[in-house]
């Protein structure tokens, strides 16, 4: 105790200790003793010490400690100092120690640490440990740590949760009574339990995951929602409606259903919550586990849920699916994720950070993929390039590859409407420009090779030169798709190049963009002007992800929210809308983190 009135004292004497002046030496010793008692034995050997005597007008009397008061004697230099030592030297100017600011101060002061300090800070001594027990302390902490709004008196007198009423818990034939027997119970409990029993105990677990549902994946998100901690999978709007908003279903929640203990149930299937399990694997990964898969089971078997979940995935009935390799697809991802509704596993991953040289702001997209439907996307800047990663895929590029490559140092200039209606004089010019990085390629690795491998740095310019047509155009090689299957995009922005020539930047109103005669778009409402346009490369395979190539395309930028890409080989063509979500917990620590995720999740599936 010692060493902590001798840490915590603040600021200088206000006269706190002037009641005590006030009194004699008697009546300050019998007040202190009708104080609340502390155990801490260092506490006790400093208040049993003997106060020196001093002489009247020595500096000792001018302090504002007595007999019996632990503060003054360690601010004054100890109760041990000679009095005759005081002329000698300056009087120190008197502290107020932390034990003796009022309660109701030292609740502001605690309620203003870190949760993780607090329970360091009961062990100080017992007056601190009482005031811990303060409510309003922990409630401070849950709503400024994790955004917890809800009032659990106010819910005590409810007895029931929008949640509950969200999962389906409430059944009108149930009586009252029996039904709050299923609620939390409210009533006993304290912000000290939410915090410190549900909140800080499975902090590890909010932020973005993907599962690992094969060549799939998907995207998780994992918040506290009132006094729960649900994990919402986002999934991407009902094809081809790509500027439609996201739709999200809860997989698990938790909560505290008793005072000390927290519940975790399966969210999964349509008979409500049911018992279930999660278990921290290591860091940056965590499983769930259902201990009740009976839930998930309809009545009517599995052509009930095949049905249902059609209906929820696609927004359609298998009738209305006329494509027969559509429905094979379809009815492959059924059986596939099917088998995963009892056990999963995720993988954090990180919103892309942002540079002021980026192109546009990075981020999560949706986009359209042929027979595929529409996928997410995570688009991140690079330096001289932008990659699209998939965070949901399918059987031909699964989740974790990089759909989409693009190179911010060649930019291409778009040929007037009438001519960019013409595919043969679209894909000339794109050529060209693969010709002409294939040959910078060559002239680099030479230069690296007599330089000692010197390399530039990464960073060397603003993004984007215009792209200035070399002479010959070079023939087009051609080569059998995949059922436009499994094409991804990805998009690294930031920039360089050399400061050759640009071209004039875009107006704001862009430039007239018309998608080529014979590309194939599943989403014809799309923007009709554009900012710029870049080289770029598609990554396409066949199923099962068998030979994979990149083959080379265009990247179109039409606003901050949408961007398209030309995959010239596919004839075909990919438009993306930004997710607009906010999400929290998913800031990378360091570029460096987002890179070594982004390796992860791609070697997952290599």
């Amino acid at each position: 105790m010692a060493v902590c009135a001798r840490l915590c004292g603040v600021g200088q004497s206000r006269g706190c200790r002037r009641r005590q002046q006030r009194k004699g030496p008697a009546e300050a010793a019998g007040a202190a003793a009708e104080s609340e008692p502390d155990t801490d034995p260092e506490e006790e050997r400093i208040e049993g010490a003997p106060a020196m005597p001093k002489p009247p007008g020595a500096c000792g009397a001018a302090g504002h400690g007595g007999a019996g008061d632990p503060g003054a004697g360690l601010a004054a230099g100890g109760a041990g100092t000679p009095a005759s030592a005081c002329p000698q030297t300056p009087a120190a100017p008197a502290r107020c120690s932390l034990l003796e600011l009022p309660p109701e101060l030292l609740v502001e002061i605690f309620a203003s640490l870190p949760g993780t300090d607090l329970p360091s800070l009961a062990q100080v001594c017992t007056k601190f440990r009482r005031i811990l027990n303060t409510d309003t302390i922990w409630r401070r902490r849950c709503r400024e740590e994790y955004g917890v709004c809800e009032n659990l008196r106010k819910l005590e007198i409810t007895g029931v949760s929008c949640r509950d009423v969200y999962a389906k818990r409430i059944n009108p034939r149930v009586k009252s009574g029996r039904f709050m027997k299923i609620l939390p119970d409210y009533e006993h409990m304290e912000y000290r339990d939410v915090y410190t029993c549900l909140l800080h105990r499975y902090r590890h677990i909010l932020g973005l995951w993907q599962p690992d549902i094969g060549p799939y994946g998907g995207l998780l998100n994992v918040v506290v929602d009132g006094l729960f901690i649900i994990g919402w999978m986002y999934l991407p709007p009902h094809d081809p409606h790509v500027d439609d908003p996201m739709r999200f279903k809860p997989l698990f929640r938790i909560h505290l259903m008793e005072r000390k203990s927290a519940t975790v149930e399966c969210m999964y299937g349509h008979k409500g919550p049911h018992n279930g399990h999660i278990q921290i694997v290591k860091k940056d990964e965590f499983s769930t586990k259902c201990n009740q898969t009976d839930h998930h089971r309809m009545s009517g078997g599995r052509q009930e849920e095949f049905r249902t979940w059609l209906r929820e995935e696609w927004g359609r009935t298998l009738e209305d699916i006329f494509h027969e390799h559509m429905q094979e697809l379809i009815l492959m991802k059924f059986i596939y994720t099917s088998q995963y509704d009892n056990c999963l596993t995720y993988r954090r991953i990180y919103l892309p950070p942002r540079r002021p040289d980026d192109l546009i702001r990075p981020g999560l997209f949706k986009g359209t993929y042929g027979s595929h439907g529409l996928e997410i996307v995570m688009l991140s800047f690079h330096g001289k390039c932008a990659k699209g990663t998939k965070i949901t895929g399918d059987p031909n590029i699964p989740a974790g590859q990089q759909t989409v490559e693009i190179d911010l140092m060649h930019r291409i200039q778009l040929p007037d409407v009438e001519n960019l209606r013409n595919f043969n004089e679209l894909s000339r010019i794109i050529l060209e420009v693969r010709e002409q990085v294939r040959q910078e390629q060559q002239q680099q690795e030479g230069q690296e090779e007599g330089q000692g491998r010197a390399r530039p740095s990464a960073r060397e310019g603003p993004p984007g030169p215009a792209y200035q047509k070399p002479e010959p155009p070079m023939p087009t090689p051609s080569r059998a798709a995949e059922e436009g299957g499994g094409t991804e995009k990805g998009v690294e922005a930031s920039g360089g190049g050399p400061p050759a020539a640009p071209d004039p930047a875009p107006s704001e109103a862009g430039q007239p963009f018309v998608l080529p005669a014979g590309v194939i778009s599943r989403n014809e409402d799309y923007p009709r002007t554009c900012r710029m346009c870049f080289y770029g490369t598609g990554l396409i395979a066949g199923h099962g992800f068998t030979s994979p190539e990149r083959t080379p395309g265009i990247f179109i930028l039409f606003d901050e929210d949408r961007f398209g890409f030309i995959w010239l080989e596919l004839k075909s063509f990919s438009l993306y809308s930004r997710i607009k979500a906010t999400f929290q917990n998913a800031e990378p620590p360091s570029p460096e983190a987002f890179d070594e995720m982004l390796k992860n999740i791609q070697s997952l599936t290599t």
